[in-house]
């Protein structure tokens, strides 16, 4: 097995890791990673694999388990209730009394809403270049958030700076500062909502914390403490991994030069597919093997903790021909963007039907859309999104 070295915290990598995919996946699926110190999988047959085998998981074997620092409390108590971390039986109860709640029905009703919002934004486009990052690719996944919810749009900001806070924690960069920020960050998301779920037992309305507090799965209900973990997930990875994939597909496509035929009814699903595909926004996952297995030719000791590179897999021409050139007439057959397997994203229904209206009505609104200075990533990983996307209308 290879070695490698880089720093995922060197801008160069940030702005454009492809290159370093590309060589490691050359040299074999597993390589270790020297910098975070675990394997990673680069090849799309061991990403697929590992997001669906069972000796692995989310959650660090019990014996193995410790108390974290007095002062990431409160941020290490929703990540005890939340499901993204949870394995069966526990991931089994809370997914499906999740699913109850958060319905296809439910999310394809938000759809003449979100229609709406899309054009109440552009209307609102100065008539000089502007951050179509905030103005737009920002506004339509958080604003859509809280209205399924149920929580006053005005809000929104609020609820942004303690996503964004709480994110951190999973950059590569992060510190003791960003540690703090986010426990706090945590408490203060934490008790909003505590307050907010016991208003809505008492008066019931027809938003999504409404249906998780109804939602039963053979007389067992989601605690407080389980609502409010569901609701902060399903806040800070829908929203995080929407705006930069709507930021990341918009500079693709203007870089491009982006086709009708791609927004027409007949071809939007594939370009939402291609967008996911070529330019993700969550480039790595990980998982812990629970038992000795053999993968790839590496023995994993229980324990162990693996990379999952998405992002790489996506990109993998064993797979997929021309993968570094981005194709949105191409079949969507390779697309790990959402995960897989019983971790695959629960809201990537939402984030796909948020894409597929913000994106042809941005385009026929703004046909002569253009960028107004060259896009920078955020020098951060594992997400990987724009800082800003100047443009003129």
């Amino acid at each position: 097995m290879q070695i490698l070295s880089q720093s995922p915290t060197d801008p160069g990598f940030a702005q454009n890791p492809y290159p370093f995919y590309a060589a490691a996946r050359a040299q074999g699926q597993l390589h270790r990673w020297q910098d975070y110190g675990m394997v990673a999988a680069f090849g799309h047959a061991a990403v697929h694999m590992l997001l669906r085998d069972r000796r692995f998981g989310r959650e660090l074997p019990q014996e193995m388990q410790q108390h974290g620092p007095a002062h990431l409390a409160p941020f290490l108590a929703t990540e005890a209730h939340s499901m993204l971390d949870a394995e069966p039986p526990r991931h089994t109860r809370l997914r499906k009394l999740v699913m109850r709640a958060f319905t296809s029905r439910g999310i394809a009703a938000l759809q003449p809403g979100l229609e709406t919002l899309c054009h109440q934004l552009i209307d609102a486009f100065p008539d000089h270049p502007f951050d179509l990052l905030e103005a737009y690719c920002t506004q339509v996944p958080v604003i859509t958030i809280c209205r399924l919810l149920g929580v006053p749009t005005d809000m929104a900001p609020q609820l942004l700076d303690w996503s964004h806070r709480m994110v951190a924690m999973y950059q590569a960069a992060r510190t003791e500062a960003t540690e703090h920020a986010a426990a706090a960050a945590a408490q203060a998301f934490t008790d909003f909502l505590r307050g907010y779920i016991d208003a809505r037992r008492d008066d019931p309305r027809d938003d999504l914390i409404t249906r998780l507090i109804a939602a039963e799965e053979e007389g067992e209900t989601l605690s407080t403490d389980e609502l409010i973990g569901t609701c902060i997930l399903l806040l800070n990875a829908g929203h995080e991994a929407t705006v930069h994939s709507l930021g990341n597909g918009v500079k693709t496509m203007l870089q491009q030069g982006w086709q009708a035929e791609w927004l027409a009814p007949e071809g939007i699903e594939r370009l939402v597919e291609e967008i996911l595909r070529y330019d993700p926004p969550l480039h790595m996952f990980t998982r812990y093997a629970y038992e000795e297995a053999e993968v790839f030719g590496h023995i994993f000791q229980r324990g162990e903790q693996v990379a999952l590179l998405l992002a790489a897999a996506n990109r993998d021409p064993a797979v997929l021909e021309e993968p570094e050139r981005f194709d949105p007439t191409r079949p969507a057959k390779v697309n790990k963007s959402f995960g897989g397997g019983l971790h695959f994203c629960v809201g990537a229904p939402l984030a796909r039907l948020e894409m597929q209206i913000a994106l042809p009505i941005l385009f026929e609104r703004c046909p002569e859309l253009k960028l107004a200075a060259a896009p920078q990533y955020a020098n951060t990983y594992h997400f990987h999104g724009l800082t800003r996307l100047m443009v003129t209308v």
